[in-house]
């Protein structure tokens, strides 16, 4: 293809019967007014999407269209641009064809674009048209900062080697960015956001320094360096937060706020002494990407339209189980944003406070001052709470006050570590709250675990080995009739792993006239059986091999989280 010609975007929409003159003469005046791209005010009014856009200008130039969600970027011919140069130009090179590149361009009207790549790129173009978002997401997720971290960790091992690296200084100098273990951790940051890692792991070892980043719940290496690293990262992390950087022989927690591109996040770091230097964890809540809802959290629709309903009471007790990183905390959040208008009034106690939510008066257990769970549900329950979320129950005075304010008029959400959502109630009573309590307070249980996501970009079919096909005819009992079994092969929007998000599996338990009965009598066997029975064939368990079969994601995944035996 040769130089496109200049034709404005908007007429070609009007051409295409993407739009109407009117949408467009409206587009124009907020485009005048706000300075945005013609494509992003169309987009944000609801006048055309990005892909619609995309094809329309494909057609009028007789481009091909490439859908990059389902579209495998490979690294080697990525970077003949570099990140800065694709942001600027919305472009990415796709292949390197006999007569040329192929490059995806958001805008093939573009002329000066199409001067400047033919001039980088020295080498015949052809264009190919793509969404701009996806565009966009593609050049977060495949410019990894894999090689930058990697040299700036050597930089500072050569620094690290002169001695010449005073550690103090660096540490009082927070706007010294030219200091390597500043831009070490800058784009170690910049890194996890691109990728969404939740935790970063900074581990000495004997011999090297580890940093793994953890995505979709499992963690990665992202890179290694020299050990002597290690005490210079810790440092300046510790000055961070607010640490005591003389203290390296104890356990520390703190919180910071970084900023990393348009990106605002809260990170809350962990230090722990080990045998060759302070292991270092940072878990990364992004303020931006906003709450969920629990129309996104993956709950089968009859079992949403009960929990609403439960959630829509004036009192009683609801608690959200399962093992540590299940995504309890995200479900509560997503209760209490459901429950959340200006008639209710709403307390929390947490440990720590991960989302601020407006409206919402949140405080932050400080076992320090012995501001405890206990302490501060008793104080909230003075400042006339409409429902009151308590963090985690962790010892019987916090559930039975929390079972209590229940009984009295109150809403209470909360989470507990157990197993399953039948075994629940019996933890209760097992850790000293009375049976009448707990029969009469708490109103509903919802066990939740989170398997990961085939990778939709790379999916295709297989067969479970053999040993996987036991285990699902022992879970149910009977092959299943319909199978759609697919997993990601690994691909640049997964970075290889073949899957790509997570998903919640749930189950729910409800305290029907039966299970109170039993509860109330202490009949434990009796209400294990009558709680088996209630959420028979509706178990988390059960809700994650749907998924399996249906090709959402792998058997192998199923197994990982679940907790049957062969």
């Amino acid at each position: 293809m040769g130089r496109p010609e200049r034709i404005r975007l908007g007429d070609v929409l009007v051409q295409r019967k993407v739009l109407s003159q009117e949408q467009l003469k409206f587009a124009l005046e907020q485009q005048k007014r706000s300075g945005r791209r013609l494509g992003r005010v169309l987009v944000d009014n609801g006048f055309a999407t990005e892909e619609g856009i995309a094809e329309a200008l494909a057609q009028q130039f007789s481009l091909a269209f490439i859908n990059l969600k389902f579209y495998n970027v490979r690294r080697e011919i990525l970077t003949k641009l570099n990140e800065a140069q694709a942001r600027r130009l919305r472009a990415m090179v796709l292949e390197q064809r006999p007569a040329g590149l192929l490059v995806g361009v958001a805008d093939p009207t573009d002329l000066f674009a199409y001067d400047e790549l033919t001039r980088i790129l020295k080498q015949p173009i052809e264009l190919a048209v793509v969404a701009e978002g996806e565009l966009v997401q593609t050049i977060d997720r495949a410019y990894r900062r894999t090689e930058e971290i990697s040299g700036l960790a050597r930089e500072l091992e050569q620094d690290m080697a002169t001695g010449y690296v005073d550690f103090a200084q660096l540490g009082a100098t927070l706007g010294a960015e030219d200091a390597p273990v500043v831009r070490l951790l800058q784009s170690v940051f910049e890194d996890a956001a691109q990728i969404q890692a939740s935790d970063i792991h900074i581990e000495p070892q004997e011999h090297r320094l580890q940093i793994r980043f953890r995505i979709d719940g499992v963690l990665h290496v992202q890179t290694e360096a020299d050990t002597r690293v290690a005490s210079a990262v810790a440092l300046r992390l510790k000055l961070m937060s607010g640490m005591d950087i003389s203290e390296k022989r104890l356990p520390q927690d703190g919180r910071f706020n970084v900023r990393v591109h348009d990106q605002e996040m809260d990170v809350r770091i962990s230090t722990m002494p080990t045998q060759f230097g302070e292991s270092v964890v940072m878990r990364l809540l992004n303020r931006g990407m906003g709450l969920l809802n629990l129309d996104n959290l993956g709950m089968p629709k009859d079992m949403l339209a009960h929990l609403r309903e439960i959630l829509n009471r004036v009192s009683g007790m609801v608690i959200v189980t399962g093992p540590t990183g299940s995504g309890k905390t995200t479900t509560l959040y997503a209760a209490l944003s459901e429950v959340n208008t200006t008639a209710r009034k709403i307390i929390t106690a947490e440990d720590p406070v991960e989302y601020r939510l407006a409206g919402i008066s949140q405080v932050q257990v400080n076992d320090k001052i012995d501001l405890s769970f206990t302490r501060i549900l008793r104080s909230a329950l003075r400042q006339d709470p409409d429902i009151v979320l308590v963090g985690e129950v962790r010892d019987a005075e916090t559930a039975q006050i929390a079972l209590r304010a229940a009984i009295t008029g109150h809403l209470v959400l909360s989470t507990l570590h157990t197993r399953d959502a039948a075994s629940t109630p019996i933890r209760l009573i097992d850790m000293g709250a009375p049976n009448y309590m707990v029969a009469n307070s708490l109103h509903a249980v919802l066990a939740q675990r989170l398997v990961r996501v085939s990778c939709e970009s790379c999916a295709e079919p297989y067969q479970p080995d053999a040993h996987e096909l036991d285990w699902l005819r022992h879970v149910l009992g009977a092959a299943p009739e319909r199978t759609a079994f697919a997993r990601g092969r690994g691909c640049t929007h997964c970075n290889g792993t073949g899957f790509r998000g997570r998903t919640g599996v749930y189950e729910l338990l409800e305290m029907t006239p039966v299970l109170v009965d039993a509860a109330s009598r202490n009949e434990l066997s009796g209400f294990m059986h009558a709680a088996s029975q209630q959420i028979a064939g509706r178990t988390f368990l059960r809700h994650a091999i749907e998924l399996a079969l249906a090709g959402r994601t792998t058997l192998a995944e199923v197994m990982r989280i679940s907790e049957v035996e062969d």
